[in-house]
């Protein structure tokens, strides 16, 4: 199988490891976590420096930090502790471990699951930490679009011999996530009642989220509709992105817009096997969509400053992303030639937006207006990566 070098990633990583004394390595599984971890840790070891590497899925890894003030105090160099959410127990003592002087050794921690281990860190770790989330592959990375947006970005099913090793590789992701990883984070939900949630949330990928909408369908109560979700958000399944709507009225929404983060995932969920089957399906638009911005929110490096807008039956703002002090927009349009609407007038100005992209599938830029421009999500992405980077 083919390597492909995630340098962006890897460089952040070694930034991170020399400014603070733990660092948060977070994303889905089968992102390349432990590859990255591996990496760094071969990279330590030319160096001449020690590394230790646990992994909590392994009982007798787990066995052994049974007692980890022991296991761990007297350590040197960096210490790697993958799908530490199993552990959480370890974070007081990290603290701990962390705030000795002087430092004999540095933490690398991977996790699956981000919400509950992001409580526990930050109750504890404040200051000392670090965070990077590592997605699956971008196009920056891969230069190969219509294949990305396919199968996703799990490397896996990416660099898979065919499009139907691809997709049964993701059919065994999910339920293997569904049976396993789940389970193993305390939740214990029947895995037929979490496959129908998924598979009904898939038909809302792109629209505003309603938990009683999706309960009755279900029979299930509301809040029972919103741990599920709050579930697959964590563990970096779905994105709920948050509408912006300080000072601008009452008729703009205030509910979430809800996306299956990888596109091969949401394929997968839909029953959708190869691109010929994607063209004609009735989510096309809403599969373009979800995949360019989710694209763009990864490469901006932004976890917070990340909205869309929406004024009931009026104009909206697929993605706005504040970045190096500047407001920008992005509205995402499956068309070959997308033409400027009033919608996006009024969004710029109501927002006070930089400049407004129109994301399409094309591979031209053309001038749309004063500050809208359209603009392939190719040269989108590698503009939001210069900025980061």
């Amino acid at each position: 199988m083919e390597l492909i070098q995630r340098l962006d990633y890897l460089n952040i990583l070694r930034e991170n490891l020399k400014h603070y004394s733990v660092t948060a390595l977070l994303g889905a599984r089968q992102t390349g976590k432990t590859t990255l971890a591996r990496m760094i840790m071969e990279e330590f070891i030319g160096l001449g420096q020690e590394v230790h590497y646990f992994d909590l899925e392994l009982p007798s890894d787990m066995q052994s930090l049974k007692e980890p003030q022991h296991a761990l105090q007297g350590l040197r160099g960096l210490i790697i502790i993958d799908e530490v959410q199993r552990k959480p127990d370890l974070f007081p003592l990290l603290r701990v471990l962390s705030d000795r002087r002087p430092l004999p050794a540095r933490f690398l921690v991977l996790s699956s699951a981000s919400g509950k281990l992001m409580r526990q860190t930050s109750e504890s770790l404040a200051g000392r930490i670090a965070y990077l989330e590592l997605p699956g592959f971008n196009i920056t990375e891969v230069k190969e679009n219509e294949k990305l947006w396919v199968r996703g970005g799990f490397p896996q099913s990416f660099l898979a011999e065919s499009e139907e090793v691809s997709f049964k590789w993701r059919q065994n992701f999910m339920r293997t996530f569904l049976e396993k990883d789940i389970p193993s984070l305390g939740v214990h939900i029947p895995l037929m009642q979490l496959w129908r949630f998924l598979q009904m949330a898939a038909h809302y990928h792109g629209q505003l989220w309603n938990n009683s909408e999706i309960g009755r369908s279900l029979q299930i109560s509301d809040k029972t509709v919103k741990h599920y979700l709050d579930i697959f958000t964590e563990t970096f399944i779905v994105r709920q992105l948050p509408p912006w709507y300080n000072n601008l009225g009452k008729q703009v929404t205030k509910s979430c817009k809800f996306y299956i983060r990888d596109s091969g995932l949401l394929h997968t969920l839909l029953n959708i096997s190869d691109q010929e089957v994607l063209l004609r399906h009735p989510k096309l638009g809403a599969s373009w969509e979800g995949f360019a911005l989710e694209q763009l929110i990864e490469l901006s490096g932004e976890t917070h400053g990340i909205y869309f807008w929406n004024i009931y039956k009026g104009a909206e703002m697929d993605l706005i992303i504040n970045l190096k002090g500047k407001r920008w927009g992005f509205e995402v349009k499956y068309s070959d030639a997308p033409i400027v609407t009033k919608s996006m007038h009024v969004a710029k100005e109501a927002l006070e937006l930089g400049q407004v992209f129109v994301v399409y599938p094309g591979m031209r830029r053309y001038y749309l207006g004063e500050g809208i421009d359209a603009i392939s999500l190719g040269e989108a992405c590698f503009l939001l990566k210069n900025l980061r980077f």
